[in-house]
């Protein structure tokens, strides 16, 4: 028999949103707000239609989640669900000790979802390995705005007016003067807002990118959370 995709980290980041706003408790699969989180759940573009069954998220199943919290929660004296996952003792361990930042990282998750329902390439299709600690869906809009052509173009156009050439804002690498020619105008754009702080149709300013080479690029997206550029150009230093 066919199961369920298991939950992800963007599932799981507002069922615990929800566990602690509510005190720490689990509640019942009748109450408003667990019918309402598998509502949400049921609309996010992050498992395929078509693998998913009947039970998909219903709202016993977040409740149950909220039980499987109860069992990790070290607060709470009893015995709640006992059957969790690697997956959940992570992103408790990450977040529950910072309800704020949850709450924000939650909330983004929230507002930001529609976005990419019209998108050809669904947040289900980001690789794991490449998703950051605040979910699938909040990775693929922090590369979808990296990646606006007509944006990335307006800010190389403008630093290359405003210095002449375009070198990485975090290790100074210049490809035209490696590579001459060749490398004139070629940089990549780095997005600077932190995942948490993404708002819906927020309006991408050309201040909001970085320049940056290919290599820091990468490393800038390499850890399961985005590195700031202070923090890179410190281990670039070292």
């Amino acid at each position: 028999m066919s199961r369920n995709p298991n939950w992800t980290r963007d599932e799981l980041i507002l069922a615990l949103d929800l566990y602690i706003s509510e005190g720490g408790r689990q509640l019942e699969s009748d109450h408003p707000k667990v019918i309402e989180l598998s509502q949400l759940l049921n609309k996010l573009p992050i498992h395929d239609i078509k693998l998913r069954e009947a039970k998909f998220r219903n709202p016993n199943g977040v409740s149950m989640k909220l039980g499987n919290f109860l069992s990790i929660d070290p607060a709470y004296i009893g015995a709640g669900l006992t059957r969790g996952s690697k997956l959940e003792q992570e992103v408790w361990d990450e977040f529950a000790s910072e309800p704020y930042r949850l709450k924000q990282i939650a909330s983004a998750i929230r507002l930001n979802y529609l976005s990419l329902i019209t998108e050809t390439k669904a947040a289900y299709e980001v690789e794991i390995e490449d998703e950051f600690n605040e979910g699938r869906i909040l990775t693929r809009l922090h590369r979808q705005r990296e990646r606006n052509p007509q944006l990335t173009k307006r800010k190389k156009e403008k630093v290359l007016k405003q210095k002449g050439a375009l070198a990485c804002e975090v290790c100074e690498f210049d490809f035209a003067q490696v590579y001459g020619e060749l490398g004139y105008g070629f940089a990549e754009c780095h997005h600077l807002v932190p995942l948490s702080k993404l708002g819906e149709n927020q309006r991408v300013r050309l201040s909001d990118l970085a320049i940056v080479c290919a290599n820091c690029h990468r490393m800038l997206h390499r850890g399961k959370s985005l590195l700031t550029m202070g923090e890179l150009k410190k281990l670039v230093k070292k």
